[in-house]
């Protein structure tokens, strides 16, 4: 292993990636890659069957992060059972901004895209795309909370639907 690794993140790690949500560092590999040795990590995102190899001085600038706080999945909550915003731009451009939220791999954010398209039963239906970007959002958010309390993804998906029924009752 080279000198320079970060410590900030150890191997069997849960760690947010932006743009795939909650994974696990399986762990930390040396490759060489164009003739430069490089040290990864090894990010296995189960849900997805997915791997990822990010090196290990770039995780920080590619937004790779620590999971959240319990303060700040409860902050997330909270967001959660605020009035919906929803401006009056066009949806292109909402579902654009939707989308860079939901990438930024920030949970307050993430929470801001769920509460605004959440729709209850009495609401009229969501469509296509805007149903695609809540349950991508509500997923990441769930995931997270699962991740953080310790209790598996039904479990947090209850708990965030309970909020979300609370908000509407």
């Amino acid at each position: 292993m080279s000198k320079t690794r970060k410590a900030e993140f150890r191997p069997n790690e849960f760690v947010v990636y932006p743009a795939h949500g909650v994974g696990q560092i399986v762990s930390i590999e040396e490759r060489e890659i164009a003739g430069m040795q490089l040290e990864l990590f090894v990010i296995s995102f189960e849900k997805d069957k997915m791997t990822l190899r990010v090196p290990t001085d770039k995780a920080t600038a590619v937004g790779m992060r620590s999971l959240s706080t319990p303060d700040v999945v409860s902050k997330a909550l909270q967001t959660l059972k605020g009035k919906a915003r929803v401006k009056r731009a066009m949806w292109s451009r909402r579902a654009q901004e939707y989308e860079q939220k939901i990438n930024s791999g920030d949970l307050l954010a993430i929470a801001e895209v769920v509460r605004d398209l959440h729709r209850t039963d009495d609401q009229r239906e969501q469509s296509y795309s805007e149903r695609q970007l809540y349950e991508a959002a509500l997923e990441r958010l769930t995931r997270e909370v699962a991740a953080v309390s310790g209790i598996d993804e039904a479990g947090a998906a209850k708990q965030v639907d309970e909020v979300l029924v609370a908000r509407a009752a």
